[in-house]
């Protein structure tokens, strides 16, 4: 079994690990975004084409144009992505959303669709990390900082961790064992035509990673995400 790469932040030592040593584990943090809409005073959210944060062993954005994949279907859904970052999905929306799902209490697949719908940000994470206790409370981590921060639907804390699994679809690409994905619409023109899936597969994570994330596809620049729909 391959070892999941660790969270870590800027006040932690990053320990590599080797495929020979066959440990899995991640490094305790503590993690608090902003709260003022997901960026800081006075910065603009990039464009879906300029996130370059680098990241432990993260790749590119990749970008899917959406077409008419935006239908409510309350019957099973297969997606071809791995995971969806937009497409059809369930009527059903996590309208009080978790921060943090494990298997056991995870929505179906087309329900989380949906909140992408509504501007949310999901961090997918992969088998592996849920077969790492180290690795999985860092994820949870991660999702307990934002639950902290307040009220429903907060710019500021519309994120969903929850996991990925073999009965979900495709595995991840290889190496990779989380995914950030958020349903983009540009918040100017605001036109469904122009609308793409986001989706960055990440070897490993970081708490920079999924900040850098959230300021720069915060709730707005979603089909369903702006003040209005709050």
């Amino acid at each position: 079994m391959s070892a999941v790469p660790e969270f870590a932040n800027r006040r932690h030592l990053v320990l590599a690990l080797t495929l020979a040593t066959g440990v899995m584990g991640i490094v305790g943090w503590s993690f608090r975004p902003d709260s003022n809409g997901g960026q800081p005073p006075g910065e603009v959210a990039a464009g879906p084409a300029n996130t370059s944060t680098s990241g432990p062993g993260c790749g590119p954005v990749l970008r899917e144009p959406v077409g008419d994949a935006r239908d409510h279907i309350d019957a099973p859904i297969s997606y071809a992505s791995a995971p969806p970052s937009f497409g059809d999905h369930n009527s059903r929306w996590e309208v009080r959303a978790l921060t943090f799902y494990d298997v056991e209490d995870r929505p179906d697949v087309s329900v989380l669709v949906h909140n992408l719908e509504h501007g949310y940000n999901i961090l997918w994470y992969d088998q592996a990390v849920l077969d790492d206790s180290r690795a999985l409370a860092g994820v949870q981590e991660v999702a307990d900082g934002y639950a902290t921060l307040g009220r429903e639907r907060d710019p500021a804390t519309a994120f969903i961790a929850a996991p990925w699994t073999a009965d979900d679809g495709e595995a991840f690409p290889d190496g990779m064992h989380y995914a950030l994905t958020h349903w983009y619409a540009d918040p100017p023109a605001r036109s469904r035509a122009d609308e793409v899936g986001l989706t960055r597969y990440c070897s490993g994570m970081s708490a920079e990673v999924v900040q850098d994330w959230m300021r720069a596809y915060p709730l707005r620049d979603a089909p369903e995400g702006y003040p209005d729909l709050m």
